[in-house]
């Protein structure tokens, strides 16, 4: 049997789906207080398996083939809750040419950089990542951990930055390591604008010399994954010492727990299914013991608002995860209409036709691009032709080579580059609240009231984040 669950996406695309079929025979159990040493005894009496256990936040997740665990479960001492477990499915990035690394040139654009794809990274113009690096500040000794899709570990431009000992697949069956070919690219793509080398070949991330931890939530090949996934590796992260956790991805929880059911290929079937409404209160619950621990412990968190054009100051019927979570910073996502027709001059400050948006539910903007530039008009930028929409999008690392895409998802991770700047600055060490605090300080409000629908507390900006 097939039960209806709500849909966790990778944020990158320009909409969303709004739910997906459950695994009934997968359940997350939560305690009370904590977890007795006989647990995994009582789970096996009870006719289920442990699958993973997350005794920091008091969440297991139960495989079982009996129809009654979920009675049986609740039965066991310490035990509070057992609801049925959440599948992530991804959004598909927005499909446009990739670039291979047989397709590389060699000769540096006119920017003077000898990273050849630099100057199509427009979100680097639009932040002044540069104007950071100029004086000095690169992310050194800061650690992100980015729970996506796993990362292309092979990669020239990430290779040199990635903790390969640290990095964890939360996906069962799959490596973190994603090798060129996989369907989704995401967390590549997430990656790189985060912290791709410095290192004379293709793009440079926002903080080029942090580390990165790949932690994958997410297949690479059906783009699915459980919410209970991303919560333990919320908590691993913090056990790591990471100073930064991204996460480009997100779950619409409706408040009465009752979700759309789609079909294996994602489309809705005009079905729903409806669970108690304790059920999706206790998934929420769950999401904010993981990032009350991950606070706890000195993470700062960044996720991106969401992709549903959603105004969510109006928007009461729904909780976003993990962007609506206590401690964590939402992004929302901004662009440019036509960049490579005049780069400079252009505006990089519209809200993304796409993205959510609402004085509640933003808390900063930053670069996420956008297709909306009319017309098959052609362009050339550093070197590479494309029509002319496709240089609004955001450029980065992909499995194998580059790619554009667009989303919230490639907002979140320009603020965690930012966020990664600040920190090295000040030793490589910072309480959460005092990195937003930095991030509040120094971002561009344009001359409005922060806290605004569009930008939150204004726009991250990498110069202002250090200068003084």
């Amino acid at each position: 049997m097939r039960t209806s669950r709500c849909v966790f996406t990778a944020l990158a695309a320009a909409a969303s789906l709004a739910a997906s079929a459950a695994v009934a025979d997968s359940y997350i159990v939560v305690a009370k207080q904590g977890f007795g040493a006989d647990f995994a005894a009582r789970v096996e009496a009870a006719g289920g398996q442990v699958s993973l256990l997350v005794p920091q936040i008091g969440v297991a997740v139960v495989e079982t083939d009996s129809p009654n665990f979920r009675a049986a479960g609740a039965s066991i001492p310490g035990v509070q809750d057992v609801v049925a477990n959440i599948e992530m499915r991804m959004i598909d990035p927005v499909t446009v040419p990739t670039l291979s690394f047989e397709e590389a040139f060699t000769n540096p654009p006119a920017s003077g950089d000898d990273d050849f794809y630099f100057d199509l990274q427009w979100g680097h113009q639009a932040i002044d990542a540069a104007g950071a690096w100029n004086l000095g500040h690169r992310g050194a000794g800061v650690r992100v951990a980015v729970l996506d899709s796993g990362i292309d570990a092979d990669h020239p431009d990430l290779a040199p930055n990635i903790n390969f000992e640290l990095s964890r697949s939360f996906v069962p069956g799959e490596d973190w390591n994603v090798r060129p070919g996989s369907f989704f690219n995401h967390g590549t793509h997430v990656a790189g604008t985060i912290a791709a080398a410095d290192n004379g070949f293709g793009t440079i991330g926002v903080a080029p010399e942090a580390e990165l931890v790949a932690l994958k939530v997410l297949s690479e090949f059906t783009g699915s994954g459980s919410l209970a996934y991303t919560a333990a590796a919320m908590v691993y992260a913090a056990d790591i010492g990471a100073d930064i956790v991204n996460m480009s991805l997100g779950a619409t929880i409706p408040r009465n727990c009752t979700f759309d059911v789609l079909d294996d290929d994602g489309n809705p079937t005009g079905e729903t299914e409806h669970f108690p409404a304790r059920d999706c209160a206790v998934l929420i619950d769950m999401m904010q013991r993981a990032a009350n621990y991950a606070y706890d412990n000195g993470v700062t968190l960044i996720a991106s608002a969401g992709n549903e054009a959603t105004d969510l100051d109006h928007n009461k019927s729904d909780v976003k995860l993990p962007a609506e979570l206590k401690y964590v910073s939402s992004i929302s996502a901004t662009a440019p209409i036509g960049w490579a027709i005049d780069p400079f001059g252009v505006s990089f400050n519209n809200l993304a036709s796409y993205s959510n948006y609402g004085k509640t539910g933003i808390d900063f903007s930053a670069p996420g691009g956008d297709a909306v530039y009319p017309g098959e008009e052609l362009c050339i930028v550093a070197g590479v032709l494309q029509s002319c929409w496709v240089f609004d999008l955001v450029f980065s690392t992909s499995s194998g080579g580059w790619a554009w895409s667009g989303g919230t998802s490639m907002a979140a991770p320009h603020a965690s580059g930012v966020a990664a700047l600040i920190i090295g600055k000040n030793g490589g060490q910072m309480h959460p609240r005092d990195v937003v605090r930095e991030l509040e300080r120094t971002a561009v409000d344009f001359g409005r009231k922060k806290n605004d629908d569009v930008h939150g507390n204004g726009a991250v900006h990498a110069l202002r984040a250090v200068a003084d």
